[in-house]
């Protein structure tokens, strides 16, 4: 092999390859023609800002439909009605500011008083009670049985029926002459028979078992679904145990339905501080006002006296107890020092 040759140069001895000699050094790799390191190859370039921009907006480009109805429907007439809560509405004169008065007057005023006594009974009244019926329809019907959809599919009627139909329905029931439908079968019983809906002691109860009648369906769908989540192998070691069906139910079937229990107590609640339909429809507050409940009593108000001020202060009253009530059941709901007291309730 050739030695290369060695010259001499202005800037020193310069190597001159021979036949073997090696090229001469190339480049540094990885480096582009002004010497400059590329982007790691593992790393992602950044998106353009348009690229983030247009991403952004692009969720909101399909809420702004819904956002749009809401705002006009809903929230802006939420603001009105907060403005109207403080003034004395007087329409074609201008609203004069009154201040609290308005909410001096529904916290103050027997009327608003036994509508807030009233709505309280009746809303915790339909809660216990389509809860309760709610969760023993759903035991019974429980099951993988071929034609059992059937009967779930009949006892959910009433909550998809309009409620005009049922009012209609239950008024025929509670026909308060002997020969009415629930007073033959209170005769049956021995039982005399019973004004219901015409009678200032007992209409509220006969709406509020109306209101149990059509929300247990309901409840009952829920607590179903829940029921095909609980492992059936705690039933299996229960039974092995020694437990009987109450133990069961008690220590197995109840604290698994702790979730359900939770969703439903708040929609349910909630669905009975707002109750209006079923007392407009069967009694429209009466009789005696009896059966008069905030709802019905704002809308009266408003809509029948004009004094629409009084209203609205009403109506945020009845929002704020609806807000308070959902935010302390869902902290209830999510405490995990109760979890924790219960799980080991069960446990025991």
């Amino acid at each position: 092999m050739a030695a290369a040759d060695v010259t001499a140069g202005p800037a020193g001895p310069t190597a001159v390859p021979g036949d073997g000699a090696a090229p001469a050094a190339a480049p540094a790799a990885g480096r582009g023609p002004a010497g400059r390191s590329p982007a790691p190859a593992g790393r992602a370039r950044p998106r353009p800002w348009r690229h983030r921009l247009t991403g952004g907006l692009t969720p909101w480009l399909f809420l702004a439909p819904a956002l749009l109805l809401f705002g006009l429907f809903k929230f802006l007439p939420m603001a009105r009605a907060l403005e109207m809560s403080f003034h004395e509405v007087r329409p074609y004169l201008g609203d004069r500011w009154v201040g609290g008065a308005n909410y001096h007057q529904v916290v103050t005023d027997d009327a608003f008083l036994q509508a807030i006594w009233h709505t309280v009974l009746l809303a915790a009244g339909q809660t216990g009670g389509s809860l309760a019926l709610g969760l023993g329809l759903a035991l019974v019907l429980e099951g993988t049985a071929r034609h059992l959809w059937i009967v779930r599919t009949a006892v959910f009627l009433p909550v998809v029926t309009a409620m005009a139909v049922v009012a209609e329905v239950w008024r025929i029931l509670y026909h308060p002459a002997a020969g009415g439908a629930v007073n033959t079968l209170l005769g049956w019983l021995g039982l005399g028979p019973s004004q219901f809906l015409n009678g200032p002691d007992s209409a509220l109860w006969s709406v509020m078992g109306v209101g149990v009648w059509r929300g247990a369906p309901y409840d009952m769908m829920i607590f179903l679904a829940a029921l095909a989540g609980v492992d059936r192998t705690l039933y299996e070691a229960s039974a092995v145990d020694g437990a009987g069906t109450l133990r069961r139910l008690w220590h197995v079937t109840l604290p698994a339905l702790r979730p359900a229990f939770a969703v439903l107590l708040t929609l349910a609640a909630i669905r009975g501080l707002r109750v209006f339909t079923e007392i407009f429809l069967l009694t429209n507050g009466g009789p005696n006002g009896s059966t008069e409940v905030l709802m019905t009593l704002v809308y009266k108000l408003g809509l029948e006296r004009n004094e629409l001020g009084v209203a609205a202060a009403g109506s945020m009253v009845l929002l704020g107890a609806t807000v308070v009530l959902t935010l302390a059941l869902r902290a209830r709901r999510g405490d995990p020092r109760g979890e924790r007291h219960s799980a080991g309730r069960a446990g025991r």
